[in-house]
Protein backbone atom coordinates (compact mmCIF):
# COMPACT_ATOMS: atom_id res chain seq x y z
CA UNK A 1 0.00 0.00 0.00
CA UNK A 2 1.21 3.59 -0.72
CA UNK A 3 2.05 6.05 2.00
CA UNK A 4 -0.24 9.44 1.75
CA UNK A 5 2.56 12.44 2.12
CA UNK A 6 0.19 15.68 2.77
CA UNK A 7 2.96 18.73 1.96
CA UNK A 8 1.18 21.11 3.77
CA UNK A 9 3.23 24.95 2.55
CA UNK A 10 1.50 27.20 4.64
CA UNK A 11 2.04 30.47 4.20
CA UNK A 12 4.84 29.60 1.70
CA UNK A 13 6.80 30.59 -0.40
CA UNK A 14 6.26 34.71 -0.35
CA UNK A 15 6.37 34.66 -4.47
CA UNK A 16 4.10 32.38 -7.32
CA UNK A 17 7.79 32.07 -9.23
CA UNK A 18 9.16 30.20 -5.77
CA UNK A 19 5.94 28.27 -6.03
CA UNK A 20 6.33 26.93 -9.83
CA UNK A 21 10.11 25.99 -8.66
CA UNK A 22 9.38 24.43 -5.51
CA UNK A 23 6.45 22.37 -6.81
CA UNK A 24 8.74 21.33 -10.01
CA UNK A 25 11.73 19.77 -7.68
CA UNK A 26 8.49 18.79 -5.51
CA UNK A 27 7.12 16.30 -8.53
CA UNK A 28 10.72 15.23 -9.44
CA UNK A 29 11.01 13.93 -5.81
CA UNK A 30 7.36 12.12 -6.62
CA UNK A 31 8.75 11.02 -9.90
CA UNK A 32 11.25 9.28 -8.32
CA UNK A 33 9.11 7.25 -5.80
CA UNK A 34 6.66 4.11 -6.66
CA UNK A 35 5.28 3.83 -2.94
CA UNK A 36 4.32 7.33 -2.50
CA UNK A 37 0.85 9.29 -2.96
CA UNK A 38 1.43 13.12 -2.75
CA UNK A 39 -0.63 15.69 -1.94
CA UNK A 40 0.46 19.88 -1.89
CA UNK A 41 -1.58 22.55 -0.07
CA UNK A 42 -0.35 25.45 -1.44
CA UNK A 43 -1.40 28.64 -0.76
CA UNK A 44 -4.90 29.49 -2.24
CA UNK A 45 -3.42 32.20 -4.12
CA UNK A 46 -1.37 30.05 -6.13
CA UNK A 47 -3.63 26.84 -6.59
CA UNK A 48 -5.13 26.85 -10.07
CA UNK A 49 -2.23 28.20 -11.53
CA UNK A 50 0.26 25.37 -10.03
CA UNK A 51 -2.81 23.00 -10.53
CA UNK A 52 -2.66 23.72 -14.56
CA UNK A 53 1.02 23.45 -14.54
CA UNK A 54 0.40 20.14 -13.38
CA UNK A 55 -0.51 17.31 -16.17
CA UNK A 56 0.38 14.13 -14.42
CA UNK A 57 -1.11 12.42 -11.71
CA UNK A 58 1.27 12.01 -9.93
CA UNK A 59 0.49 14.91 -7.49
CA UNK A 60 -2.94 16.03 -6.01
CA UNK A 61 -3.48 19.46 -4.60
CA UNK A 62 -5.71 20.30 -1.15
CA UNK A 63 -6.74 23.03 0.57
CA UNK A 64 -5.35 24.52 3.56
CA UNK A 65 -8.21 25.76 5.07
CA UNK A 66 -11.91 26.51 3.61
CA UNK A 67 -15.60 27.67 5.10
CA UNK A 68 -18.31 25.40 5.02
CA UNK A 69 -20.72 28.20 3.71
CA UNK A 70 -21.41 27.57 -0.10
CA UNK A 71 -21.36 31.11 -0.81
CA UNK A 72 -22.70 34.76 0.20
CA UNK A 73 -21.14 37.79 2.82
CA UNK A 74 -17.94 36.14 4.16
CA UNK A 75 -15.40 38.71 3.26
CA UNK A 76 -12.01 36.61 2.58
CA UNK A 77 -13.58 32.92 3.32
CA UNK A 78 -12.74 30.49 0.26
CA UNK A 79 -15.60 28.30 -0.37
CA UNK A 80 -15.07 24.42 -0.45
CA UNK A 81 -16.49 24.37 -4.56
CA UNK A 82 -14.21 27.36 -4.96
CA UNK A 83 -11.38 25.21 -3.59
CA UNK A 84 -12.45 22.27 -6.11
CA UNK A 85 -13.03 24.13 -9.15
CA UNK A 86 -9.55 25.28 -8.40
CA UNK A 87 -8.57 21.61 -9.03
CA UNK A 88 -8.67 20.33 -5.19
CA UNK A 89 -9.65 17.37 -4.19
CA UNK A 90 -8.47 17.14 -0.73
CA UNK A 91 -9.12 19.91 1.73
CA UNK A 92 -7.14 20.01 5.46
CA UNK A 93 -9.68 20.79 8.35
CA UNK A 94 -9.35 22.00 11.74
CA UNK A 95 -5.40 22.26 11.34
CA UNK A 96 -3.79 23.38 14.64
CA UNK A 97 -2.92 26.56 13.77
CA UNK A 98 -6.19 27.26 12.63
CA UNK A 99 -7.97 26.06 16.20
CA UNK A 100 -5.46 28.61 17.72
CA UNK A 101 -6.55 31.54 15.48
CA UNK A 102 -10.32 30.37 16.81
CA UNK A 103 -11.91 27.19 14.88
CA UNK A 104 -13.76 25.82 16.94
CA UNK A 105 -14.54 21.66 17.13
CA UNK A 106 -17.94 22.92 15.67
CA UNK A 107 -16.78 24.47 12.95
CA UNK A 108 -14.92 21.19 11.85
CA UNK A 109 -17.90 19.45 11.99
CA UNK A 110 -19.41 21.44 9.51
CA UNK A 111 -16.30 21.72 7.44
CA UNK A 112 -15.85 17.54 7.29
CA UNK A 113 -19.43 17.63 6.16
CA UNK A 114 -19.11 20.26 3.85
CA UNK A 115 -16.41 18.76 2.19
CA UNK A 116 -17.73 15.31 1.13
CA UNK A 117 -20.73 16.73 -0.05
CA UNK A 118 -18.72 18.58 -2.46
CA UNK A 119 -16.56 15.38 -3.04
CA UNK A 120 -13.92 16.08 -1.61
CA UNK A 121 -11.44 14.44 0.77
CA UNK A 122 -11.21 16.05 4.33
CA UNK A 123 -7.94 15.76 6.49
CA UNK A 124 -9.22 16.28 9.74
CA UNK A 125 -6.72 17.15 12.38
CA UNK A 126 -7.04 16.45 15.93
CA UNK A 127 -4.18 16.75 18.33
CA UNK A 128 -3.20 17.77 22.41
CA UNK A 129 -1.22 21.34 22.94
CA UNK A 130 0.02 19.72 26.16
CA UNK A 131 1.08 16.47 26.95
CA UNK A 132 1.36 15.17 30.69
CA UNK A 133 1.73 12.17 32.74
CA UNK A 134 -1.92 12.02 33.79
CA UNK A 135 -3.21 11.30 30.04
CA UNK A 136 -5.57 13.85 30.08
CA UNK A 137 -4.91 14.83 26.34
CA UNK A 138 -7.10 11.28 25.49
CA UNK A 139 -9.91 13.22 26.29
CA UNK A 140 -8.53 16.59 24.19
CA UNK A 141 -8.53 13.80 20.80
CA UNK A 142 -11.69 11.97 21.53
CA UNK A 143 -14.06 15.41 21.55
CA UNK A 144 -12.44 16.39 19.04
CA UNK A 145 -12.97 13.26 16.71
CA UNK A 146 -16.59 12.87 18.39
CA UNK A 147 -17.48 16.44 17.51
CA UNK A 148 -15.43 16.71 13.91
CA UNK A 149 -17.14 13.26 12.81
CA UNK A 150 -20.68 14.10 14.35
CA UNK A 151 -22.12 14.39 10.96
CA UNK A 152 -20.85 11.97 8.98
CA UNK A 153 -22.34 8.34 8.61
CA UNK A 154 -20.54 5.45 9.13
CA UNK A 155 -20.23 4.64 5.21
CA UNK A 156 -18.35 7.99 4.69
CA UNK A 157 -15.47 7.20 6.75
CA UNK A 158 -13.48 5.73 3.97
CA UNK A 159 -13.58 9.17 2.63
CA UNK A 160 -12.33 11.00 5.52
CA UNK A 161 -8.61 11.43 6.79
CA UNK A 162 -7.74 11.30 10.25
CA UNK A 163 -4.31 13.60 11.01
CA UNK A 164 -2.62 13.71 14.24
CA UNK A 165 -0.83 16.08 14.96
CA UNK A 166 0.33 16.63 18.62
CA UNK A 167 0.71 20.45 19.13
CA UNK A 168 3.47 20.53 20.85
CA UNK A 169 5.44 18.85 18.26
CA UNK A 170 4.70 20.96 14.87
CA UNK A 171 7.28 23.42 13.47
CA UNK A 172 10.13 21.81 15.35
CA UNK A 173 12.61 19.39 14.97
CA UNK A 174 11.62 16.85 18.18
CA UNK A 175 8.74 14.26 16.91
CA UNK A 176 7.06 12.18 19.31
CA UNK A 177 8.65 8.57 19.19
CA UNK A 178 6.29 6.16 16.75
CA UNK A 179 5.74 3.66 19.45
CA UNK A 180 3.55 6.76 21.27
CA UNK A 181 2.19 7.34 17.97
CA UNK A 182 0.94 3.25 17.37
CA UNK A 183 -0.79 3.83 20.67
CA UNK A 184 -2.27 7.10 20.03
CA UNK A 185 -3.59 4.85 16.64
CA UNK A 186 -5.25 2.57 18.28
CA UNK A 187 -6.99 4.70 20.25
CA UNK A 188 -8.17 6.56 17.69
CA UNK A 189 -9.54 3.66 15.80
CA UNK A 190 -11.37 2.34 19.19
CA UNK A 191 -12.73 6.09 19.76
CA UNK A 192 -14.04 5.91 15.53
CA UNK A 193 -15.41 2.55 16.33
CA UNK A 194 -17.43 3.43 19.34
CA UNK A 195 -18.60 6.45 17.25
CA UNK A 196 -19.44 4.99 14.08
CA UNK A 197 -18.84 1.43 13.83
CA UNK A 198 -16.61 -1.97 13.31
CA UNK A 199 -15.93 0.57 9.93
CA UNK A 200 -14.01 2.62 11.90
CA UNK A 201 -11.13 0.33 12.43
CA UNK A 202 -10.40 1.12 8.07
CA UNK A 203 -9.81 4.91 9.10
CA UNK A 204 -7.19 6.19 7.61
CA UNK A 205 -4.51 7.62 9.78
CA UNK A 206 -1.72 10.05 8.99
CA UNK A 207 0.87 11.58 11.30
CA UNK A 208 1.51 15.29 11.35
CA UNK A 209 4.07 16.97 14.23
CA UNK A 210 7.47 17.53 13.13
CA UNK A 211 7.70 15.04 10.37
CA UNK A 212 11.05 15.08 8.92
CA UNK A 213 13.55 12.98 6.54
CA UNK A 214 15.06 11.60 9.85
CA UNK A 215 11.43 10.21 11.09
CA UNK A 216 9.39 9.44 8.39
CA UNK A 217 10.68 5.93 8.09
CA UNK A 218 10.51 4.88 11.29
CA UNK A 219 7.16 6.21 12.03
CA UNK A 220 5.49 4.36 8.84
CA UNK A 221 7.17 1.59 10.08
CA UNK A 222 6.43 1.20 13.98
CA UNK A 223 3.54 3.84 14.12
CA UNK A 224 0.65 2.17 12.90
CA UNK A 225 -0.36 5.50 10.28
CA UNK A 226 -0.69 5.27 6.61
CA UNK A 227 1.14 8.76 5.83
CA UNK A 228 2.60 11.76 6.96
CA UNK A 229 1.50 15.46 6.68
CA UNK A 230 4.47 17.28 6.33
CA UNK A 231 4.90 21.06 7.08
CA UNK A 232 8.47 22.96 7.19
CA UNK A 233 10.06 20.53 5.39
CA UNK A 234 7.68 20.41 2.73
CA UNK A 235 9.05 23.65 1.78
CA UNK A 236 12.88 22.72 2.14
CA UNK A 237 12.97 20.96 -1.64
CA UNK A 238 16.47 18.91 -0.71
CA UNK A 239 14.97 18.08 2.74
CA UNK A 240 11.26 16.58 1.04
CA UNK A 241 13.07 14.78 -1.72
CA UNK A 242 15.34 13.24 1.06
CA UNK A 243 11.86 12.25 3.09
CA UNK A 244 10.56 10.81 0.62
CA UNK A 245 13.16 8.79 -0.59
CA UNK A 246 13.61 7.41 3.02
CA UNK A 247 9.57 6.18 2.86
CA UNK A 248 10.66 4.71 -0.74
CA UNK A 249 14.07 2.97 0.70
CA UNK A 250 11.61 1.40 3.75
CA UNK A 251 8.71 -0.07 1.53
Amino acid sequence: MKALVVANWKMNPPTFREAKKLLETTRKAADATEHVTLVVAPPAIFLRELRARHKGKKIAFALQNASAEESGAYTGEISLAQGADAGATYAIVGHAERRAMGESSDDTQKKVAAALAANMTPILCVGEATRTASAEYFGVVKEQLRIGLADISSSQLGSVIISYEPVWAIGGEKTMSPRDMHEMAIFIRKTVVELHGEKGMGVKIIYGGAATESNAANMLRDGDVDGLLVGHVSVDAPRFAALLQAIEDAT
